[in-house]
């Protein structure tokens, strides 16, 4: 099931990081760059709830689907939180938090696959929830304008990202709670 169509849309994600922040040093002005970054990191985010949608509704859905999936949205948020860092929009201690997460809790996951514990660690609601409000912060950091003319997107984005550095802090500790007997087990 390499091929599907869920798996292509996915393949997009992970296409759409070297365009993203390619745009960032493309010779056109600062506010056209920060709006086609912006549209392109809407689009292809939204490639991740479309994926999961179209391989369920065509029955399409396949382990390694399964795999990429997760892999493709951490590569697009990672590479996202770098640029804005370098764009000194999010903060290095933000960009640590996600992304030193992102790394620990895949490791965990793996282990745990390794040992037949994969069930404790499945992914739960304080995930996709940090997930939401990274998806919401990270446009509102990347058009770093008004919207709308009343919208201040880089006060936003900035309160959301912090927002999701918290929640990331919270999934992480609730994960590794529900790991905690399965490593204590094998530990000894």
């Amino acid at each position: 099931m390499f091929w599907t169509i869920p798996t292509l849309m996915t393949w997009t994600r992970i296409v759409a990081i070297p365009l993203i922040v390619g745009v960032f040093y493309a010779p056109i002005d600062p506010a056209t760059r920060n709006l086609v970054a912006t549209v392109m990191f809407v689009v292809f985010a939204a490639t991740d709830w479309l994926d999961g949608f179209l391989a369920r509704k065509l029955n399409q859905t396949s382990s390694f689907g399964a795999f990429l999936d997760p892999v493709a949205d951490k590569f697009l948020v990672c590479a996202s939180l770098l640029v804005l860092v370098h764009l000194q929009r999010a903060d290095v201690f933000v960009a640590l938090i996600i992304i030193g997460r992102e790394i620990a809790i895949s490791a965990l996951r793996e282990w745990m696959a390794q040992i037949g514990a994969s069930k404790s660690v499945a992914v739960h609601m304080i995930g996709k929830v940090k997930t939401t409000v990274q998806m919401l912060a990270i446009p509102f950091l990347l058009y770093d304008g008004r919207l709308f003319g009343m919208v201040d997107t880089g006060v936003w984005g900035t309160w959301l990202i912090w927002a999701s550095a918290v929640l990331t802090v919270w999934s992480m500790v609730y994960y590794l709670q529900k790991a905690l007997p399965e490593i204590r087990a094998r530990v000894r």
